[in-house]
């Protein structure tokens, strides 16, 4: 993982690294999900960001940044590539946003 930090210091690059989560069974309470690359990718990754299927949409969560608050969003993927999902009237894209 310091390899690849210092080649996208070093060359200036966005580097996305994707990790596998598995199931922990004996967890009762809460999400019983934890990634299988463990500590090491969590620890080196500036933006750690979960991504999970949610009936026919997506549902990213912002779990760990410096600078954006934890919160989640929903998308969809379909043939123009990923959409924001307009709910109740409202598009999800003006969420936020002032008026």
């Amino acid at each position: 993982m310091h390899l690849i930090i210092r080649l996208a210091e070093i060359f200036i690059i966005a580097v996305v690294i994707t990790n596998q989560v598995q199931s922990s069974p004996d967890t009762f309470f809460g999400d019983p999900t934890k990634a299988a690359g463990g500590n090491i990718v969590a620890h080196s990754s500036t933006y750690r960001i979960y991504l999970r299927k949610s009936g026919e949409n997506r549902v990213a969560k912002m779990m760990d940044s410096p600078y954006h608050p934890y919160s989640d969003t929903r998308f969809t993927i379909n043939e123009k590539g990923a959409d924001d999902i307009e709910e109740e009237g409202v598009s999800m894209k003006n969420v936020g946003s002032k008026r």
